[in-house]
């Protein structure tokens, strides 16, 4: 049986590069939080982990972010979220 992570790594980076293509270069972070399982279900039917000013609602088996607060507001506009593991998480 497999279990959820209880913990990632969210970085906030800039959503392009500069010459316009997406990136998925995580080095540039503008902020990072490392969040634990909460136990519960969020909004959007996914684990919710908290930590470090962000609230998330992340699929731990594709490692998508489906929700998301920073500080208590959205993200915004031209940034973009990644999600690593955390050693021993």
């Amino acid at each position: 049986m497999k279990t959820e992570p209880q913990s990632f790594e969210i970085l906030l980076v800039p959503e392009f590069a500069e010459d316009g293509r997406g990136t998925s270069d995580t080095r540039g972070a503008l902020r990072s939080a490392i969040v634990t399982a909460t136990g519960e279900t969020g909004s959007s039917g996914y684990p919710r982990y908290v930590g470090d000013g962000m609230e998330a609602d992340i699929d731990p088996a594709t490692r998508s972010v489906e929700a998301l607060l920073v500080d208590g507001a959205e993200l915004d506009y031209g940034l973009s979220v990644r999600v690593a593991d955390v050693q021993g998480g």
